[in-house]
């Protein structure tokens, strides 16, 4: 089983950026996929998620409106399309894998399977 996210840059406020979470080694349609991200000396937090079959997403009250979630499950593939960047939606992201999960919550015990992480880092 393997997650790896991809996409991670540095950017200027106001800039976009897309995220990707290859999953390899399991079919994807069968879970729910969050989006987290962890700034330095902060705890992680959840961000967005979308359920098994993509009808269902939610988002963080600090992204919506600017961060969107999508997945194509023929492709085993998650993106996080993400504008008007802000400095402090600078972190670490990484996606996550809960198996029948809903996308009801970014409870990181729910989450089975987790990336190594992708760093996002806006600034001027």
């Amino acid at each position: 089983l393997q997650f790896v996210e991809s996409g991670g840059a540095l950017v200027q406020p106001g800039g976009s950026l897309r995220l990707s979470c290859a999953v390899s080694g399991f079919s994807l349609d069968k879970f729910a996929i969050g989006w987290f991200r962890q700034a330095p000396g902060k705890g992680r937090e959840g961000v967005s998620c979308i359920s098994s079959s993509g009808g269902r997403t939610n988002y963080a009250d600090s992204v919506k409106g600017r961060f969107t979630i999508s997945r194509d499950n023929a492709e085993n593939m998650v993106y996080l399309q993400m504008n008007s960047l802000r400095p402090e939606d600078t972190a670490v992201y990484y996606c996550a894998a809960d198996y029948a999960g809903d996308c009801t919550g970014y409870e990181e015990g729910n989450y089975d399977y987790w990336g190594q992480g992708t760093q996002v880092t806006v600034a001027s």
